[in-house]
């Protein structure tokens, strides 16, 4: 790379009425830019501006943007020979989830990386829930994250799982190799009366219970296996546009996902050490509104990027911003370890607490009074800062864009990088337990309707005669017992008048219908040739039938039908 590719170019000061442009050079990026001015000065177009030139030169970056305006502009603008080098990661794309699995570290085996994941993690979360943080919500969810962290596959969606479920905890435990996180888990968390831990894990429950109702964070985060890989990403020099927009997804899942892109970056930036320093490519991270983003864990990537080659640019509107009401160590690594400081126009308290790092050559009145589009800054200068100084910033660069453009790199990105969503909810399912529950449910109760349809034909629909060539058509089923009778015992079994009361297989021949001779005669009488004689002895016949079956009717006592095993034919049960 030349001298002249290896300059990003930004202002022109304008010195004895002669201008001048300059930038920074690849080296001096290394040591961080933080940019820092009111709304409206300018910021963006800068950010903007020296992007696309990096964009162009062909260096790796990831741009990560809670507004959503920087990284589509910059997506109208990508070069048609670096379009396939994007890496749209869009949270609101809901049919197209990224699988982006915060649990899963660069290597399992090594203890460096499981706690600096978990720090990483829980500084995210207690910055977001500050205002419903305690000790023993920290101290619970953290041994629930190292636990899955020993895991491989383990998502967020088992935070909530493992807090709940005994035996998905065993399960967990089984792999677990911190026998401090494993005595917790064994000794102590098990030994909570059941109202004290409902009271312990109802907070956590509460607030990663709300990070993961939303079914596009969800579809994200609960995918076991990340689709995108940072670490080979950033040794490819990929376009990274994280576009975590809080009008479409929400502010506190804007800045957990934001966060969390953060942190996988400096893990994969770590991961970096088993390559030679002098191979490691510049990887350029831009943070606009990174205050959104800055737990007490951003200053160790302030401190220890720079060795990675992970360089950043960060941007934001007031120094207020950087202090909580327990910690100033983000805003004291910003100004302790940044190489170039960049002030747009600034409010009065800001203007009071930076004049300390530009005086005597700038003061409250300058910072206050800056015109759009103007700066004072501190630029590093071959790895010394300069003495402050003033200038005014580029236009914006003169690239085509076009929505066609974006539109085609999206396409592009989903094909590579993205899921279809009914198959990552699919695979959720299936792990919650869901799918298998729904899927054997599904199929028992189509064996069961296919069953009852072949025994309602078979008794309702055959003929008589096709019946009795059939005879093992129910043979294959074992027919359910009937109801047994109201005057029989519980313990009786069923009546053998039933043929739905046998347990074994049953044959058709079995249930030839009964021939009564009322039935005969009467058939007789009406389908013989008669002549007079013959009519008289049929009604005859059928007349002595009828009235020795009306004696017989009204002469019957009533009996129970007789119970298989346990009387003898006619005899009664007695109750």
């Amino acid at each position: 790379m030349n001298q002249e590719q290896d300059i990003v170019y930004f202002a022109k000061t304008d010195f004895r009425n002669r201008e001048r442009v300059f930038g920074i050079k690849r080296t001096d990026r290394r040591q961080h830019v933080y940019v820092i001015g009111q709304t409206g000065t300018g910021k963006s177009t800068f950010l903007k501006n020296i992007a696309l030139q990096d964009i162009k030169s062909g260096r790796g970056i990831c741009i990560v943007d809670p507004h959503g305006e920087f990284v589509e502009e910059v997506l109208t603008m990508i070069p048609a020979e670096r379009a396939n080098d994007v890496i749209y990661f869009n949270p609101a794309d809901s049919e197209y989830p990224i699988g982006f699995n915060v649990l899963e570290v660069p290597d399992i085996n090594n203890p460096e990386y499981k706690p600096i994941a978990a720090s990483s993690l829980m500084g995210i979360f207690t910055k977001i829930w500050a205002n419903v943080w305690s000790a023993r919500m920290e101290y619970i969810l953290n041994n629930a994250i190292l636990a899955l962290l020993d895991n491989p596959g383990s998502t967020l969606l088992g935070v909530q799982r493992i807090l709940v479920d005994k035996e998905y905890r065993k399960q967990i435990l089984s792999h677990v190799k911190d026998p401090i996180v494993l005595a917790f888990w064994t000794q102590e968390y098990e030994q909570y009366e059941p109202r004290f831990r409902n009271e312990a894990i109802a907070p956590i429950q509460n607030k990663v219970g709300q990070f993961l109702s939303s079914s596009l964070i969800r579809n994200i985060v609960g995918q076991p296996q990340s689709s995108l890989n940072l670490y080979n990403a950033m040794n490819q020099e990929k376009i990274i546009l994280v576009n975590v927009s809080k009008g479409r997804i929400g502010e506190d899942n804007s800045q957990l996902l934001g966060a969390m892109v953060i942190t996988k970056l400096q893990l994969a930036a770590m991961e970096r050490v088993r390559i030679p320093e002098e191979e490691r490519k510049d990887f350029y991270l831009y943070v606009d509104e990174f205050q959104n983003f800055a737990t007490d864990s951003f200053a160790s990537i302030l401190s220890e990027a720079r060795k990675y080659r992970l360089n950043l640019v960060m941007a934001h509107q007031y120094v207020g911003q950087l202090v909580t009401d327990t910690s100033t160590r983000v805003r004291d690594a910003v100004f302790g370890n940044v190489g170039t400081l960049i002030i747009f126009r600034v409010g009065a308290t800001d203007a009071e607490f930076l004049e300390k790092e530009f005086e005597p050559e700038v003061t409250i009145e300058d910072l206050v009074g800056l015109p759009n589009h103007h700066i004072y800054l501190k630029l590093m200068i071959d790895q010394v800062r300069s003495r402050p100084f003033s200038a005014s910033t580029l236009p914006p660069l003169a690239i085509d864009s076009t929505a066609r453009t974006a539109n085609i790199i999206i396409d592009a990105s989903r094909k590579t990088y993205a899921r279809k969503r009914l198959d990552v909810e699919e695979e959720m399912n299936r792990w919650s337990g869901f799918g298998a529950t729904l899927g054997s449910h599904t199929e028992e109760k189509q064996q069961t309707t296919k069953q009852d349809h072949i025994i309602k034909k078979t008794y309702t629909s055959l003929p008589i005669k096709q019946r009795e060539k059939e005879p093992e058509v129910l043979s294959r089923h074992t027919l359910p017992s009937a109801p047994l009778s109201p005057l029989l015992p519980p313990s009786s079994p069923p009546p053998l008048f039933s043929p739905l009361a046998t347990t074994k297989p049953v044959s058709l021949s079995s249930l030839r219908p009964v021939v009564s001779p009322v039935t005969s005669a009467h058939k007789r009488l009406i389908t013989e040739k008669k002549t007079p004689e013959r009519i008289s002895e049929l009604r005859s016949i059928l007349k002595g039938v009828l009235e020795k079956r009306n004696t017989s009717t009204q002469t019957r006592k009533p009996t129970v039908p007789p119970i298989s095993g346990s009387l003898q034919p006619g005899e009664r049960v007695k109750l």
